[in-house]
């Protein structure tokens, strides 16, 4: 193993990670650091959870101290890329104390909220701009962003940014910054086109790859339960979903997504949801519920959609559920990636029904993953489920204020006698995505974890536009 400090790391930048508890560097860290810090562009290819974003970190925010560059109006000089907005916040809030020691300002940019903020911060200079492609290409049409001063340009995940359909925005993107900037691209693979940007953006790169065995996780052991019908799968999801640790339960669709999350609530298990049809204040009121001790008022149960599968980076996941298996094996690989991570243990269960037996038979294949087809038995669940967390009653739901009759609650004085109540005030409804909002959510420790729905406003905002 070596030390950040070995690695060519600027000492105030160690010394942060030092605080943090991480002072020897992970494989893809230790391979690509002395690379990236000397200035090459870069190709890195790792799974998630490998240790990426402290790799890219830490030479973005060094060669920016160094430079020297000045901070003016709407000229970021980093740009880090990212596919969703909860990649984009969870990025950003790594790279926020390093740029702090070094003097540098972070800001993110994505849609699903307003962009006034975004343009506030922008114009009043900042160094780091961490962006979905999306509200990027909005904003610099605007002329509120222009990418002319951009030093180091990262791309991180540019697999999930294939997937999503963004190569093309990336592309244009990458075009509007300067040729002789640093460039690094960091991916899961290099098909989707991945190696044809990487031939046209990356001059005289190095390559890195990282294989599995070398990525810091602990124990990752994957159990496939079959069930025969769908009420025993109900029933066999909130099973597993009752633990006392943290735990991820993966479904196709926003609106099962939901719904679940309010069954298990409504069930005693406090749960919280997070999918693309949330407005951004309720996927971090959600994902902060999730990340939270249970006795700071957390829930142990996060239900998400794919969208949310490479966004989702929070410790100590003891287990994650396929309620629904995926389509794809990466997809697969990706949720599966929540648990077993820098060094913990984790389970991974797929559920299965009948005929789906064939289907999960091929994904597991594609996937290089060896697990048997196994019936539920009270031993399987037990093994899972070693012991339950307490139930907790679901806060009820307040009635409307009922019309005033009793005299005694008049208002005083400016009534004549005998004169007729006046009606009581309607209570305004939440609008979807307040504090609020409509949906499948959990109110606990004094505030709401609520999920909230945000109006739709094109294809790619709730893919972290």
């Amino acid at each position: 193993m070596s030390t950040f400090l070995e690695l060519g790391v600027p000492a105030e930048l160690a010394a942060v990670l030092a605080d943090s508890g991480k002072t020897e560097a992970f494989a893809i860290q230790r391979d690509t650091l002395p690379d990236s810090l000397a200035g090459r562009d870069l190709l890195g290819r790792g799974r998630t959870g490998s240790g990426k974003t402290i790799a890219f970190a830490l030479p973005l925010v060094a060669r920016l101290a160094a430079s020297g560059g000045q901070r003016r109006a709407g000229l970021p000089r980093g740009l880090v890329l990212a596919p969703t907005r909860e990649l984009a916040t969870q990025i950003a809030a790594t790279i926020a104390p390093l740029a702090e020691a070094a003097g540098l300002r972070v800001t993110t940019v994505f849609g699903g909220v307003s962009q006034r903020p975004q343009e506030q911060a922008l114009r009043g200079g900042v160094d780091i701009v961490v962006a979905c492609p999306g509200r990027l290409e909005d904003l610099m049409k605007q002329q509120v962003v222009r990418l002319s001063a951009i030093e180091v340009t990262v791309l991180d995940e540019a697999d999930h940014m294939a997937d999503l359909g963004f190569l093309p925005g990336v592309t244009r993107i990458l075009t509007a910054t300067p040729a002789g900037g640093q460039r690094l691209l960091f991916s899961a693979t290099l098909d989707r086109g991945i190696d044809t940007l990487a031939r046209r953006f990356l001059s005289n790169a190095v390559s890195h790859e990282v294989d599995e065995e070398s990525v810091p996780v602990g124990e990752m052991t994957h159990r496939v339960l079959v069930v025969d019908s769908t009420d025993n799968k109900t029933a066999l999801v909130k099973e597993l979903a009752s633990g006392t640790g943290r735990r991820i339960l993966f479904t196709r669709t926003k609106h099962q997504a939901k719904k679940l999350a309010k069954q298990l609530t409504a069930a005693g298990i406090p749960a919280v949801d997070l999918h693309g049809n949330l407005s951004q204040n309720a996927r971090e009121r959600n994902l902060g519920a999730f990340s939270a001790a249970p006795e700071d008022g957390g829930v142990r149960v996060l239900v998400a959609t794919d969208v949310a599968a490479r966004g989702v980076h929070v410790d100590n996941v003891d287990l994650v559920v396929h309620v629904d298996p995926p389509v794809e094996h990466k997809a697969y690989l990706h949720r599966s990636g929540r648990t077993a991570r820098a060094g913990a243990a984790g389970t991974v269960v797929t559920v299965v029904l009948p005929e789906q037996r064939r289907d999960v038979k091929d994904l597991l294949r594609k996937a290089a993953i060896s697990a048997p087809l196994e019936d539920v038995t009270t031993a399987a669940v037990t093994a899972l489920v070693p012991e339950r967390a307490p139930h907790v009653r679901p806060a009820p739901v307040q009635a409307p204020q009922q019309q005033r009759q009793s005299s005694k609650q008049r208002p005083a004085g400016g009534e004549k006698s005998g004169a007729a109540n006046p009606p009581a005030r309607r209570r305004r409804r939440p609008r979807a995505g307040g504090a609020g909002g409509q949906g499948g959510g959990y109110q606990g420790g004094g505030y709401s974890t609520q999920s909230g729905q945000s109006r739709q406003g094109g294809g790619r905002s709730s893919q972290g536009r």
